[in-house]
């Protein structure tokens, strides 16, 4: 019955057994380390097979041909590699692939004209924008020169004008006697004593 389904048992076994039951497959593996020697091996001393020299020696021939023979493929066919290689190179496809590549090449050449011509352009432009940016900041620099200059000019002329009208009033030797005079009729009084705000408070009387 066994064998109709299958030759499984442990299928069948799974077909037959209830639905609440358990089935437990039964592993068959290798034996521990733990685990004892079986007693139809006890005692048992494992010898290795007898070697034959005659078959020995017609075996070592056939492997020694067996490498030539190997060899002698494995250059027939590296040969044969290295002469599709060759052709392809000499041949019509290195024709064709030299023309592609001169080509490619002049193309390739066109455009780098090409750019090396715009890129010299921008060059010469950013050059010249340098340059009048240059020029623009020199002459700002002379012209706020030429301003700090007048205004420094303009303040020297305030100052001898002004060291003119003040010296008007400088006593000389012309006016010397009129001068002390005036100091004598018109004497004043610095000793005096003023507050926070700036007024006299207390003042000494001339005698």
């Amino acid at each position: 019955m066994f064998q109709a389904l299958g030759g499984r048992s442990i299928q069948a076994a799974r077909l037959c057994a209830r639905r609440r039951a358990v089935v437990v497959e039964s592993i068959r593996g290798r034996k521990s380390r733990s685990d004892p020697v079986a007693k139809s091996k006890e005692g048992r001393i494992k010898t290795p097979p007898p070697v034959d020299p005659v078959e020995m020696v017609v075996l070592k021939e056939r492997y020694t041909e067996y490498k030539l023979m190997m060899s002698a493929l494995r250059l027939d066919f590296r040969e044969e590699v290295l002469r599709k290689k060759y052709e392809a190179e000499t041949g019509s496809m290195a024709e064709e692939r030299a023309r592609k590549e001169a080509e490619e090449h002049g193309a390739l050449m066109a455009w780098n004209r090409e750019e090396n011509r715009r890129m010299l352009q921008i060059r010469l432009q950013r050059v010249q924008k340098e340059k009048e940016e240059a020029e623009r900041k020199e002459l700002e620099a002379i012209l706020e020169l030429e301003q700090k200059q007048q205004e420094f000019i303009r303040m020297k002329e305030e100052e001898v004008m002004q060291l003119q009208e003040e010296a008007k009033h400088f006593i000389t030797l012309e006016n010397l006697d009129q001068r002390i005079e005036e100091a004598l009729d018109s004497p004043k009084n610095y000793n005096f004593a003023v507050d926070k705000e700036g007024r006299v408070i207390k003042q000494t009387v001339l005698m």
